[in-house]
């Protein structure tokens, strides 16, 4: 990949100033109710793709399942084991490399993760996301659950795909790999403006920290999606 990118450069070395921002997020606690609605957690052994700092992994944790997590970063785990002890196994690794034993999970999740392949593969990002995919339904015991959740949108009223590029992968998950999409908010709500601004602006960039301020609010606006598909219950299950 080279160079390193933006996002690959704060979660290398800013791992902690990442996790405060996404402290911030989801202040209505839409996102636990929308995997509660898509998948039976409490008991489920629950594979996790791109751990980052534990905010999906928290969610999985405190609704009852086990949670086995890979994260390619050690900076990032090793936030996430520090503000979850023991609850889960992480593991660092690539999850491109990385074999998922066939009927070891009741939910393979992958959160705000998949997307970046988007940028860090260019033209091979299709069959980079698909291998990751393929693998976690591969995990899948029957009547499991995957779920991929990725932006929709961050200081934006309606939600929408940022990019072109992510609205390609959108339609990769639903048309290739028959995904459901479900749409929440899950704005930010910070301490004060100020904290806004120092968060927004170290990760989303300038511009966007230039429209939270002219918004003269600590509550910036932001939209997820939800894409899931259950595995069925008795027969093979058609893969793309």
């Amino acid at each position: 990949m080279g160079v390193m990118s933006h996002f690959q450069q704060i979660y290398a070395h800013d791992a902690e100033r990442y996790h405060t921002l996404v402290s911030a997020e989801d202040a209505a606690g839409e996102l636990p109710r929308a995997l509660a609605k898509v998948a039976a957690l409490h008991g489920a052994r629950a594979i996790e793709v791109g751990v980052g700092t534990g905010r999906v992994t928290r969610l999985l944790l405190d609704a009852g399942a086990r949670v086995t997590g890979y994260e390619a970063s050690p900076a990032m785990l090793a936030v996430a084991r520090k503000t979850l002890g023991d609850r889960f196994e992480g593991i660092v690794a690539d999850i491109r490399a990385v074999e998922l034993a066939a009927k070891s999970a009741d939910v393979a999740i992958a959160g705000w993760c998949l997307g970046h392949f988007c940028e860090w593969y260019g033209e091979r990002w299709q069959g980079e996301i698909d291998g990751v995919v393929r693998r976690m339904w591969e995990s899948l015991d029957a009547n499991g659950t995957l779920i991929i959740i990725e932006t929709l949108g961050t200081g934006v009223e309606v939600a929408a795909p940022p990019n072109a590029e992510l609205a390609a992968y959108y339609r990769f998950l639903e048309e290739t790999w028959g995904l459901t999409r479900e749409e929440f908010p899950t704005d930010y709500a910070f301490a004060s403006l100020e904290a806004a601004l120092e968060s927004i602006g170290f990760f989303f960039g300038p511009e966007l920290a230039e429209q939270v301020r002219a918004r003269g609010s600590a509550r910036v606006p932001e939209w997820t999606g939800l894409w899931w598909r259950r595995r069925p219950v008795a027969g093979v299950a058609a893969l793309p």
